[in-house]
């Protein structure tokens, strides 16, 4: 049986059904459009035979072009009554019932995920949006590759390269992963209600090769926090408490990694702040 996709008039059906009054506490903006919903499995890459896992899957609009592909997918909603409801859209539209778990749970809370997906695909609201990606990416290496639907404000930032007015620490968060893109604008005339802010999607590739221990990632993420408290200061003084205490201090540490302790956070690469780590590391131990 051919998996079929939601139109405008069953999605909002669905939601009277279940008495759902989308919030933007929720992000419960819903995409009403066959052809959104499928360039987004499109820049995903997903295929047949892999599992997804689609975070926020709503009243199942995405979810149903993930499946179409011959994908199988873990959906992990928040909306108890939208967890509830999914399984049967998905066996209305055609879909074998083995093809989809639905995970009533918390996002940012969750640790385990059935079926080790390798592709995560997520329509995000703005509050949770990067919170959830670094959770995801942190706690489920077996993720590969993905691409997320989220405001235009987050997914620059998310993509964003050094030196540019956007860049900031989740960019450089991100990027401890692998490399982050953005992959296409998306109409505000194809969700429902029509929001007041433009969305993109992002897509990303996990490393091959972790960029190091988890250990080396919390001393990197804790000095990417420091540098970015305070934009546009100097790392001697923006890193002076997680660099020994003063300003002297991190300018010997900062100058070991190979920075210039008069550099700027929204100066360095993933890459710079991994050298700076190490070499506080370094000077613990010596």
């Amino acid at each position: 049986m051919t998996v079929t996709l939601l139109g405008a008039t069953e999605i909002r059906r669905l939601a009277a059904e279940l008495d759902v009054t989308p919030t933007k506490k929720l992000g419960q903006n819903f995409v009403v459009d066959a052809n959104t919903v499928r360039k987004i499995v499109n820049v995903g890459k997903v295929r047949a035979g892999e599992r997804v896992v689609e975070v926020g899957p709503g009243l199942g609009s995405l979810t149903l072009a993930i499946l179409e592909t011959g994908a199988s997918v873990t959906a992990v909603e928040i909306d108890h009554r939208l967890a509830a409801r999914l399984p049967q859209t998905a066996v209305d539209h055609g879909v074998p019932a083995e093809a989809l778990t639905v995970v009533d749970a918390d996002a940012l809370r969750i640790t385990e995920l059935p079926g080790d997906p390798s592709v995560l695909v997520a329509n995000l609201p703005y509050n949770v949006s990067v919170p959830v990606l670094l959770h995801f990416m942190e706690t489920f290496p077996s993720l590969q590759r993905g691409v997320v639907m989220v405001q235009a404000e987050v997914g620059e930032r998310l993509a964003a390269p050094p030196g540019s007015k956007v860049y900031g620490a989740p960019s450089v968060k991100a990027a401890w992963y692998g490399p982050w893109r953005l992959a296409g604008n998306v109409s505000r005339q194809v969700f429902w209600p029509v929001p007041n802010i433009d969305s993109v999607l992002v897509a990303f590739e996990r490393d091959e090769e972790p960029r190091g221990s988890e250990e080396l990632r919390r001393a990197t993420f804790r000095i990417v926090d420091a540098a970015f408290q305070q934009r546009r200061k100097m790392l001697r003084q923006a890193l002076s408490l997680v660099l020994g205490g003063t300003a002297a201090e991190a300018s010997a540490i900062l100058e070991k990694a190979g920075v210039a302790p008069t550099a700027r956070g929204e100066q360095l690469t993933v890459d710079d702040f991994v050298r700076i780590a190490e070499a506080l590391d370094a000077n613990l131990e010596a």
